[in-house]
């Protein structure tokens, strides 16, 4: 799936979550001074900038399919290369980087399997493959209270919890079939503070992903009445929202 959105409505939307998860997952990947890496699905940035940060924009290479979204991540990182392209089909020689990350990008892949394969192929013999998806499918993900609101007006709607990667365990399985070695499974643990229940729902209503779709299909009174059930889930604020994404990381 590619994000034909507007960077700052994403980053309105999901990178108030994501943030949060990116010295987490560089944490499990060992990213270290003097390494080259590899952000693939980088989005507007927010994982690209937690590398920068720690190796420097020369040690830093992203890929990202959305167009959108690769402007924001070039005018953010100026000396950062930001290729516009998807894990299916890097545009990096083989061996080229000593770590390849992916932060909530798995899920979206056309073939995760052959997304994870290209990470393993342009990282070197010995380098290190990690990534992250949030827990649908466990009910601990940002947009799980969405997801549950809309399961008592239409049963029937499909949520992101068949997403790949999105249930415990999924994602190393992934890992596996893309042929990394040593694959450790992992959680990371996330919390988001929200003053009020106004400020929580307005992203939502930006056209993002999955949950822009679904909102987008339906009429004016059906969005006000899953709005008023996100409500009574959440309450009117302020409020925190403990989150879990699940993680893994493999050697090439």
């Amino acid at each position: 799936m590619t994000f034909e959105v507007a960077a700052d409505a994403y980053d309105r939307f999901m990178g108030r979550y994501s943030r949060s998860l990116s010295p987490q997952l560089a944490d499990l990947a060992g990213v270290r001074a003097g390494q080259r890496v590899l952000d693939v699905g980088c989005g507007p940035g927010a994982l690209t900038t937690e590398l920068v940060g720690r190796l420097g924009a020369d040690a830093v290479a992203a890929a990202d399919p959305s167009e959108p979204f690769v402007e924001a991540a070039r005018r953010r990182h100026p000396d950062v290369e930001v290729a516009v392209a998807g894990a299916e089909d890097l545009p990096f020689e083989d061996g080229a980087f000593d770590a390849a990350l992916a932060q909530l990008v798995v899920s979206f892949m056309s073939d995760p399997v052959a997304g994870l394969g290209e990470m393993r192929r342009v990282t070197r013999a010995g380098g290190t493959v990690a990534a992250c998806v949030w827990d649908h499918g466990g009910g601990q993900a940002p947009l799980s209270p969405f997801w549950r609101a809309v399961a008592q007006i239409d049963p029937g709607a499909r949520d992101e919890s068949a997403q790949a990667g999105a249930s415990e365990g999924q994602l190393a399985a992934l890992f596996a079939s893309a042929g990394l070695d040593d694959v450790q499974d992992d959680a990371l643990s996330v919390r988001v503070e929200h003053a009020s229940f106004e400020e929580w729902w307005e992203p939502f209503t930006l056209g993002v992903g999955p949950v822009g779709a679904y909102l987008g299909g339906l009429d004016a009174d059906a969005v006000a009445e899953v709005r008023e059930r996100c409500r009574g889930l959440l309450g009117d604020g302020p409020f925190s929202l403990a989150m879990r994404a699940w993680a893994a990381r493999g050697r090439v």
